[in-house]
């Protein structure tokens, strides 16, 4: 597998991280994960202006450039030969940083590029949606005033060993609440209901990451002329509502048609539901914006 390795396209076991570097000591480090169309990755300058506010929280020097990595995108997918549509992940880790906590800014982070082929959705699934189950394992609280994309993943990782535990139904996503039971976040996504004549999604406030795509999302719905609002949603107004779907920049917006409580059980009289017009008119919209064919 090739990478790019500090703006160099390099194979993958020639890369070297040091041991003191900060990212694997400490977690002190952000990623972005996003996905191109036709080669072109979608929502770059908005998942960069992310990445820079969050250096710029932990002190890390580094600037994106959008064209440079546009182009060191392209030919990290050339260089493994993919065209069109690919996964991209870019990492910035702190850089050495010696063995302790520092006081002083990071001035000399690492910046990583992987690709990968985009992971196939199982057939159907944007017309018949998935299951999303309640999970036992609380969304833990930012480390600071706005939850990151930080290196330090181990909530999540909790939530995605506890639902591969549970024996949910292949392709599902776990639901995490916050400490105080409002909703929170998949594990891998932002969450979305239509209720009451409105477009809902937990607001920021709960601890969420500020995704990317729920960022679009809401303009978009906004653009077609659905009222949106941001709140503190309890797990029976989800069971509630007339259409639930999830959103991440690979995924894009994927229905969800059965709700499951913590007891792995039918919570919801939704199972067998096609995805609603709501959703059907929204990843249309989105995928017109992102250039996607369909």
């Amino acid at each position: 597998m090739k990478i790019a390795y500090n703006g160099a396209v390099v194979s993958a076991a020639d890369a070297r991280i040091s041991a003191f570097d900060h990212g694997f000591l400490y977690g002190m480090g952000l990623f972005e994960t996003f996905r191109t169309y036709g080669g072109k990755p979608y929502l770059l300058e908005r998942h960069l202006r992310r990445l820079a506010d969050g250096c710029r929280e932990l002190r890390i020097r580094y600037v994106p450039d959008a064209q440079r990595l546009a182009v060191l995108i392209r030919r990290t997918a050339e260089a493994n030969g993919l065209q069109g549509d690919a996964y991209v992940r870019l990492t910035v880790s702190a850089g050495d940083g010696g063995l302790g906590l520092p006081a002083a800014d990071y001035e000399a982070p690492q910046e990583i590029v992987m690709v990968k082929p985009l992971p196939p959705a199982a057939p159907l699934l944007y017309d018949q949606g998935r299951e999303l189950r309640l999970l036992r394992t609380p969304r833990n609280t930012p480390e600071l005033a706005m939850r990151l994309k930080s290196l330090h993943y181990m909530n999540n990782i909790a939530a995605k060993r506890e639902l591969a535990d549970a024996d949910a139904a292949p392709g599902a996503e776990g639901l995490m609440r916050t400490a105080d039971g409002w909703l929170a976040e998949g594990i891998v996504s932002n969450l979305f209901f239509a209720a009451g004549g409105e477009v809902r999604t937990p607001s920021l406030d709960t601890g969420i990451l500020a995704g990317i795509t729920r960022e679009r999302v809401i303009e978009l719905a906004q653009d077609a002329g659905y009222p949106v609002r941001e709140g503190r949603w309890s797990w029976e107004e989800l069971l509630a509502a007339e259409e639930v779907w999830t959103t991440n920049s690979v995924q894009e917006l994927v229905p969800v048609t059965t709700l499951a409580g913590l007891d792995g059980k039918l919570a919801s009289p939704r199972a067998g539901r096609a995805a609603g017009p709501i959703v059907r008119e929204l990843l249309e919209r989105y995928r017109a914006d992102a250039g996607s064919p369909g």
